[in-house]
């Protein structure tokens, strides 16, 4: 596809990330993450998403704003904005609560779904719902799902592209794996592998390309970045398969230079926080983790 300013949009998840060993937190999730890279690299980007009626979502919306996505495409539903609790052990992360909030399964109202049938291309981010994967699937919309780790909780048939996680030990071969995705219904597969690199299986042939090493700060959302970049390099700029793979590894270990998925203003975490979540806190605290 080669279409001046091309229309895209993340959909799914957002999260407020609090680093309890570092006493920051950032704004992020997949989605949101996805729609925050396309804008930072010109692309006409928007994000859909769901956040509650609390004050963690004044603070992602503020950082929403901040990147220049329009916080009017956010939806404010009852409930609670998604909060993840973590520990940080030189870049890596490990995860002491996660809470998923309204955005869990999100599905965009009426108007804003008559907006994604317009769109040249819509990312869904972890947590997807089902329902909403079926819909886009019956409707012909070229789309993606990050799947994570998560690699068949849904229905993969018919999906245009799915990304996923997958080892990252070299002597575990891909092959198995490319398979089960093709057998599940996928008509394309990336699958991103840390260190060891990425696999893209276009539906007809794999091609494989190598990361990028980089003095790692924070791992969180480099697969996120990855993900925007290989979309725009290979559907929208027509690149070939290895091109859009080396030129998302790339993005991706910029990504891991700063912390937090986008660079942002980094923000203490509030006591408020702190004080809401104390229970999970002193549980991690009890067992060392």
């Amino acid at each position: 596809m080669t279409k001046a300013n091309p229309k895209l949009i993340a959909v799914g998840d957002n999260c407020l990330d609090a680093y309890l060993t570092k006493g920051f937190v950032t704004v992020g999730g997949n989605a949101l993450n996805v729609a925050v890279q396309w804008r930072r690299h010109g692309l006409n980007a928007r994000y859909f998403g769901a956040l509650g009626q609390d004050t963690e979502a004044d603070i992602m919306l503020e950082a929403i704003g901040e990147v220049g996505l329009d916080q009017n495409d956010v939806e404010i539903r009852p409930g609670s904005s998604a909060v993840t609790l973590l520990t940080d052990d030189a870049g890596e992360r490990r995860f002491v609560l996660e809470s998923l909030g309204v955005g869990e399964d999100y599905v965009p109202s009426a108007e804003r779904y008559e907006m994604l049938r317009q769109a040249d291309w819509v990312h869904l981010g972890t947590n997807s719902s089902e329902k909403l994967v079926r819909r886009l699937v019956a409707d012909g919309m070229p789309f993606s799902i990050d799947v994570s780790t998560r690699h068949f909780d849904l229905s993969l048939e018919g999906v245009p592209l799915v990304f996923a996680s997958g080892p990252d030990d070299p002597a575990e071969t891909m092959e198995p794996l490319i398979a089960r995705f093709r057998a599940a219904g996928a008509r394309q597969v990336v699958i991103t592998c840390g260190k060891r690199g990425s696999f893209y299986d276009d539906g007809g042939s794999v091609t494989e390309a190598g990361s990028v090493p980089v003095a790692v700060i924070d791992t969180c959302g480099a697969g996120d970045s990855f993900i925007a970049t290989f979309i725009a390099s290979r559907f929208l700029a027509d690149q070939s398969g290895r091109a859009a793979l080396e030129l998302a590894a790339e993005r991706a270990s910029e990504t891991c230079t700063h912390l937090g998925g986008f660079p942002q203003p980094i923000r203490a975490i509030p006591q408020w926080l702190l004080a809401k979540y104390d229970d999970a806190i002193r549980g991690t605290q009890r067992t060392g983790t």
